[in-house]
């Protein structure tokens, strides 16, 4: 097998300028690769991150991203396809686990950001009262030996 490949972005300016003359979904040990003819060459395409070949798990998943970029038609060769590898191959529950804290970071920023303007538009309106730091300091010593003290006397 050719393990030249192109990426997501040239696939997608190939089938703008008319370039891509066949498609073919191959079948593999874990899932379906792709390959685009184009001139005179033919190239595989690769994952984004890892620049490896490119397997898709289900060949409807193919069939969604091939009609997505603009190719309806294109051959299939099942041969080498193995249902049973496919099944096992691709789990990754940790992505599960990842895309959740994520979420939950991009929930915590937005809140926190939020906070922040309303500290800071809260300081701007012209009747806010602005406490020296020395009298904050002050306040929260006494405060702190307050708690102390309560601290001993629970403890004895």
């Amino acid at each position: 097998m050719n393990t030249q490949t192109i990426d997501h972005l040239t696939l997608s300016r190939l089938v703008e300028a008319g370039a891509v003359r066949a498609a073919h979904v191959i079948g593999q040990a874990g899932g379906w690769a792709l390959s685009i003819k184009y001139g005179v060459a033919e190239r595989f395409l690769a994952a984004q991150r890892s620049g490896k070949l490119r397997l898709f798990r289900k060949l409807e998943t193919v069939m969604l991203y091939l009609k997505g970029i603009g190719i309806s038609s294109f051959e299939v060769d099942a041969s080498g396809y193995d249902a049973e590898v496919a099944k096992t191959h691709h789990k990754r529950p940790d992505r599960a686990e990842a895309l959740r804290q994520a979420h939950q970071a991009a929930e915590h920023d937005a809140w926190f950001r939020g906070q922040v303007q309303l500290g800071l538009d809260e300081a701007d309106k012209p009747d806010a009262v602005f406490i020296p730091h020395e009298q904050v300091m002050a306040e929260w010593a006494t405060k702190r030996a307050e708690l102390l003290q309560r601290a001993e006397g629970a403890s004895t």
